[in-house]
């Protein structure tokens, strides 16, 4: 009786001492993510809501209280694509549990982009990290260092055009 009670609490520690997998490189939400990011990269539209929320919140370089809506960040990402061609590479995916339970995939990569009035090519590094609710996203933040473009396009617009000088000459 002695061996079975210790066999039997032997079993329950050992039970007791296995975690659930709170970091991986490979889960479903990983997958989704994956898709996500290639109908980005393939200005692919029509599926980009696909993987959200209808009331996700996305808050690209921006805090919580700025966040745009899915349908606000289709229209962005048009509107880049007027602007832009571009391709990701360097991609890295994982996902963790937080101490909360929150599922959250994170992504790293270089956003590498022409600006088609110009033809000048950007590499930017970026991150983004999208919390998972029933395997769609419910909030994503992005994080990158645009400011090169930003002042290229301001440079840009202060420049006159040349028809202006031409008739000031």
């Amino acid at each position: 009786m002695k061996k079975i009670a210790i066999l039997v609490m032997g079993l329950f520690a050992l039970a007791s001492c296995q975690e659930n997998k709170r970091y991986t490189q490979q889960s479903p939400e990983i997958d989704t993510y994956k898709k996500s990011m290639e109908v980005y990269k393939n200005m692919d539209w029509e599926n980009f809501a696909a993987p959200y929320a209808d009331t996700a919140k996305i808050c690209n370089n921006v805090t919580k209280e700025k966040a745009i809506t899915v349908a606000q960040a289709l229209e962005k990402n048009k509107e880049d694509a007027t602007l832009f061609t571009w391709v990701v590479e360097k991609e890295e995916y994982e996902m963790v549990i937080t101490d909360e339970g929150e599922t959250w995939v994170n992504f790293w990569g270089l956003w590498k982009g022409t600006m088609k009035s110009t033809k000048k090519m950007y590499e930017i590094p970026f991150h983004n990290t999208a919390r998972f609710v029933d395997g769609k996203i419910v909030e994503e933040y992005g994080y990158w260092d645009n400011s090169e473009i930003v002042t290229d396009m301001l440079n840009q617009t202060e420049k006159p055009e040349p028809e202006m000088m031409q008739a000031t000459e």
